[in-house]
C-alpha cells in the first residue's frame, strides 16, 4: 500500500525540470492511502526537502481531486513548514478524508499544538478522533493541551469511544477530578467521558480496564448532587448505573473493589430517585429527548428508575 503513489512520485522528482502540476492527474485510479505511508514519507525524503514541499505546497492547495490533495498533505506531514499550518489546517477542515495526514503534519511542527487545538475545535466524527489522539501525544508538550483535553476533548459524538480512555489517561484525570471543586464545565465533560467508556469496550479503554475508574466515579456522582440534574446527566448517570449493574470497573483487582462497585452504584441510583432528578427525566421524556426514550424502554425496568414508573412508552414508540 503506498507503493504506486511512491513510484509516480519517484519518477517525477527524478526529472530536474518537472513541475509540481505535471501530478495533478497522475494519482487517480489508484490507491492513495489516508494515513501515513512509509513508502510515500521515503519518497519525499528522497526528493529533498524542496521539492518534495514544493509539490506537497501546489497538491495541497491546487489539487482537483481528493487523491492528488492527500499525496500533497502526505509530502507536507514530512517536509512541511511552520508557513505551512494554514494550508493544511484549511484542508484539514474536511476531516474524514484528510484528518489522519493533516493531524500528523501538524503534530511534528514548533507550533503544532495550537494548530491542532484550533482544529480539534471545528472537526467531529473521525476528524476529531484522529486530531484528538495528535493531542494526546503531545500533552506535555504545551501548557494550553491538556486544560483542552480536560475539557473540550468529547463532543459526546459516538466515536469519542476511540479516545475517552487515553484522553482520561494522559491527562491523569483521577488526580484532577478527584480534586476538583464544582466545576461545572469539568465536570460535565468527565460526564461525556464516563459515559463513552461505558460502551468503548474493543474501540478503546473502557470503564472495566480504566485502573482509575472507581475513583473517578466516586468523584462524579459526588460532584453530580451537588450541580444538580441536566437531561444529559441524568442520562450518564443512568447509563454508568446499569453499566455497574453487570460490570466492575478498572482495579477490580483491589480488595474490597466488588463492595466499592456496589456503593458507587447505589450512589447513583439514589442520586437519580431525588425528586429533582427525577422531574429533568420526566420533562427530557416529554420533549421526546432521545436519550430519555432510550432509558425509558432499555435502562428504566432494570433499574426500577423511579422517573419512569408511569408513562413509560412502548418500545415501538421509540423505535418510531
Amino acid at each position: 500500500m503506498g507503493a504506486d503513489v511512491a513510484r509516480i512520485l519517484d519518477e517525477h522528482f527524478a526529472g530536474p525540470a518537472a513541475l509540481p502540476s505535471a501530478l495533478s492527474d497522475r494519482f487517480q485510479g489508484i490507491h492513495v492511502p489516508i494515513h501515513h505511508n512509509e513508502h510515500i514519507a521515503a519518497a519525499a525524503r528522497a526528493a529533498g526537502e524542496v521539492r518534495a514541499r514544493q509539490a506537497g505546497r501546489w497538491l495541497a492547495r491546487h489539487g482537483t481531486d481528493t487523491c492528488a490533495v492527500t499525496v500533497g498533505l502526505a509530502l507536507l506531514s514530512v517536509v512541511g513548514t511552520v508557513d505551512d499550518i494554514p494550508l493544511i489546517q484549511t484542508v484539514g477542515l474536511l476531516s474524514c478524508t484528510f484528518g489522519p495526514l493533516a493531524a500528523r503534519a501538524l503534530e511534528r511542527l514548533p507550533d503544532g499544538a495550537e494548530a491542532l487545538i484550533w482544529l480539534a475545535e471545528r472537526v467531529t466524527g473521525w476528524g476529531r478522533v484522529y486530531v484528538v489522539e495528535a493531542l494526546c501525544r503531545l500533552v506535555d508538550a504545551h501548557p494550553a493541551v491538556r486544560p483542552w483535553l480536560l475539557r473540550r476533548a468529547a463532543d459526546g459524538d459516538f466515536l469519542n469511544g476511540y479516545f475517552v480512555g487515553r484522553v482520561a489517561q494522559v491527562t491523569r484525570l483521577h488526580e484532577v477530578f478527584a480534586a476538583s471543586g464544582c466545576d461545572a464545565e469539568l465536570v460535565d465533560h468527565t460526564t461525556r467521558l464516563l459515559h463513552a467508556m461505558t460502551y468503548s469496550e474493543g474501540m478503546g479503554t473502557s470503564l472495566r480496564r480504566y485502573a482509575h475508574a472507581n475513583t473517578v466515579l466516586e468523584a462524579h456522582v459526588r460532584l453530580l448532587g451537588q450541580l444538580g440534574p441536566t437531561v444529559e446527566r441524568y442520562f450518564a448517570a443512568a447509563t454508568i448505573a446499569q453499566y455497574l449493574t453487570e460490570e466492575t470497573p478498572g482495579g477490580s483487582g483491589e480488595p474490597g473493589s466488588g463492595t466499592r462497585r456496589e456503593r458507587i452504584r447505589s450512589s447513583y441510583l439514589a442520586l437519580l430517585d431525588q425528586e429533582e432528578w427525577c422531574e429533568t427525566a420526566r420533562a427530557g421524556l416529554a420533549a421526546e429527548d432521545a436519550r430519555l426514550a432510550f432509558l425509558a424502554v432499555a435502562v428504566a425496568p432494570e433499574l426500577e428508575l423511579r422517573a419512569f414508573r408511569r408513562g413509560r412508552p412502548s418500545e415501538s414508540s421509540v423505535r418510531r
